[in-house]
């Protein structure tokens, strides 16, 4: 068994602050509606933080995954249960309800579905944007296994923020997701960037392996793809099941990356251990015409 990096260090010990009007409101509203969370799905050590501001990043498809990505605290199955088509509009109704400014949606996987669950992603952003008119969307999508009409579908719907994350180095895409492509995943930036014209937002976890040199060489492929804005976090192990943290990397290399980001021309970086794909999402709102 791997022994992993040891105890974490004082930098990861993060005070847990889960209470408040708006924690509570927020869960209570969440459970009103049956709506689910990446929040709570993927035990973000953000969730206590977030839902104390009363902003949430809301799970589309149910809470199923049909990928098994070794890093991903999500459940799997080969069919999940079948997506609700009431939920674009239970959503739309918690954004109002919550008064968010800025809404983030993201997903599960779902291969099982003829779409991916393209069409059900664009109903929930129609359906937002129809109940909250002014609200600003960010869309962390999944690759739907590269099919350009699922991507398209939903790009069309032109979101102000289009997100999909490459996770990792591509040396590691076999151990942490088997189920993915990394030269795909720059395909998913470079498409929205450049025939949607979209804002567009990527990550990266570090700390399972990969090398300083391999997360500045990822950070160079995503600007080269079209990438604007980038997250870079410390990976940690969810379960015991999951893959091991190889090591916990400092603050002054977190600093570092982003100093490599802002040589490279990402509009908005996000540098830190506790950093994940909607963590301040707010602060990656775009200016009107970023290009």
């Amino acid at each position: 068994m791997h022994p992993g990096p040891g105890r974490k260090p004082d930098w990861l010990k993060k005070k847990i602050t889960a209470s408040g009007t708006s924690f509570a409101s927020t869960r209570q509203l969440l459970s009103r509606h049956s709506l689910h969370t990446v929040c709570r799905s993927a035990m973000c050590p953000n969730l206590q933080e977030c839902w104390s501001k009363g902003t949430a990043t809301f799970l589309l498809l149910g809470e199923i995954c049909t990928r098994s990505c070794r890093f991903c605290a999500v459940g799997t199955a080969t069919r999940p249960a079948t997506p609700d088509p009431l939920e674009p509009g239970k959503i739309a109704e918690a954004v109002r309800s919550m008064k968010l400014r800025h809404a983030v949606l993201t997903s599960v996987n779902r291969d099982d579905l003829p779409d991916g669950g393209a069409s059900h992603w664009a109903e929930t952003i129609r359906a937002v944007r129809t109940m909250n008119p002014g609200v600003s969307i960010e869309c962390l999508i999944p690759d739907f296994q590269g099919v350009r009409d699922s991507l398209e579908l939903v790009m069309a719907e032109g979101p102000e923020v289009l997100n999909h994350n490459i996770e990792t180095v591509p040396s590691l895409y076999s151990k942490v997701r088997p189920q993915a492509d990394y030269a795909g995943s720059l395909a998913v930036i470079e498409l929205a960037k450049r025939q949607f014209r979209l804002a567009t937002k990527s990550g990266m976890m570090v700390g399972m392996g990969e090398t300083v040199a391999e997360v500045e060489a990822s950070l160079h492929d995503l600007r080269k793809h079209g990438s604007d804005m980038v997250t870079i976090g410390q990976y940690l192990q969810p379960t015991a099941s999951h893959l091991p943290v190889e090591r916990y990397v400092t603050p002054e290399e977190f600093e570092h990356f982003r100093s490599v980001a802002e040589k490279e021309g990402f509009r908005h970086i996000q540098s830190g251990p506790f950093v994940r794909s909607s963590y301040h999402a707010e602060a990656f709102e775009p200016a009107e015409h970023l290009s």
